[in-house]
């Protein structure tokens, strides 16, 4: 009979291990030696240690997941409690069920970690979906469209939730990319409806200006372009493949008319400005008449002057006030003399005068009397009033005396 500490071979040929619970029998041996009996048992001891230290490293070092690693503890204890080894059998349990204790604590952690992870992605999917739904009612349409696309990106990056959860999420975050994408579709439509509708307008306005490019009448044409641009700006843009050629088009049908008009205007402003310096002429030789002197001789030699004044054409209009002003003040000049003339040679306006002149001055000597009369008796009230009348025929003796002067006496 051969034994060790863990193990003995009885004459029969039977091995037996020893536990706590007394001898156990491993197996019949029956090949060879006893010892090679226990040799060969001490090996499978050997074996299941190496098996469980490996399945404790992957326990600790590699992801094994809890049901694997339950199953690969179990398979061993299997052959733990069949007592088919010679060794520390309970060594090899306590191992185990240490094994155990380190599996349902990473299962616990792992849950522990999950449910974190599920809790941030809940919160997560959550900020994503208010976003996009904050994003349904924008306006930016391509920064909105760009933003919910990289949202489905990231909700793509994060791991789901429970069905229910993630699924009502999933469609309120669906909703809302739907409901923007509606929006921009009928923004859009509405947009090529307004530009198909700017683009029609254009053309009856660029048919127009290019009817109108060959007018010679140029104020009211010029109004009219005025107008057309008017409503060229209020229509808004058309699609980006008409407007620019619609534009070059419009906008040579105007460039056409007004260069016409500037070449015109330009010769005319060339003819209206010789015009100028010869009415600058006639008026410098009109002034040269003031002050005047031989009257009948001044009028003369103005009606020579303003006869080739108005054989001279148009002036500039912002000369015209000017050149005219100091014709004018000489014609002015030659009216009065005249007047004067007049007066001074008129018969029946001098008797006039005369008759005038001397009513008023038998008036103030009648009143000079009445007042000196009143004063003399006391009526001082009386006199007063007879002075204040006094000094108003007076006044109107000097005038007339003044007038009858300029009739030379």
């Amino acid at each position: 009979m051969s034994s060790d500490p863990w193990g003995r071979v009885d004459e029969t040929g039977t091995v037996y291990v020893r536990t706590a619970d007394g001898e156990q029998v491993v197996g019949s041996w029956q090949a060879g030696s006893p010892e090679e009996a226990l040799a060969y048992f001490e090996r499978k001891y050997e074996g299941l240690v190496v098996e469980i230290g490996l399945l404790e490293r992957r326990v600790r070092t590699t992801d094994l997941s809890t049901k694997d690693a339950q199953t690969a503890i179990g398979h061993i204890r299997e052959q733990v409690d069949a007592h088919h080894a010679v060794g520390d059998l309970q060594a090899l349990r306590v191992r185990l069920d240490k094994l155990v204790e380190s599996v349902e604590a990473r299962r616990e952690e792992r849950r522990v970690q999950k449910a974190k992870q599920s809790d941030e992605a809940r919160h997560a999917k959550e900020a994503l979906v208010v976003e996009a739904e904050e994003l349904a009612a924008s306006e930016q349409w391509r920064s909105a469209g760009e933003r919910l696309r990289a949202l489905v990106d990231t909700w793509k990056g994060l791991p789901r939730l429970d069905r229910k959860s993630d699924d009502e999420l999933w469609h309120r975050f669906s909703h809302a990319r739907s409901a923007f994408s509606k929006r921009r579709k009928a923004h859009f439509a509405s947009l090529d409806a307004q530009r198909e509708e700017a683009r029609r307008t254009k053309e009856r306005l660029v048919s127009e200006a290019e009817a109108l490019s060959g007018s010679t009448d140029w104020g009211p044409t010029a109004a009219r372009y005025r107008d057309l641009m008017a409503d060229w700006k209020a229509a808004g843009r058309a699609q980006r493949e008409h407007e620019d050629d619609l534009w070059n088009r419009f906008r040579g049908a105007q460039d056409v008319f007004f260069a016409a008009r500037s070449s015109l205007f330009a010769e005319r402003d060339a003819e209206q400005s010789e015009n100028l310096k010869l009415k600058e002429g006639l008026a410098e030789e009109a002034e040269k008449l003031v002050p005047v002197g031989d009257l009948k001789s001044a009028r003369a030699a103005f009606r020579s002057i303003n006869e080739r004044w108005e054989a001279v054409g148009h002036v500039p209009r912002d000369a015209r006030p000017r050149v005219e002003g100091r014709m004018q003040a000489v014609e002015r000049a030659l009216q009065e003399s005249e007047e004067t003339e007049w007066r001074r040679t008129n018969p029946e306006a001098r008797a006039r005068a005369e008759g005038l002149t001397g009513q008023l001055q038998a008036a103030v000597d009648k009143l000079r009397g009445q007042a000196d009369t009143a004063r003399a008796q006391g009526n001082n009230a009386k006199a007063d009033k007879l002075e204040r009348e006094l000094e108003g025929r007076q006044s109107l003796l000097d005038q007339a005396l003044k007038g009858l002067q300029e009739f030379g006496g």
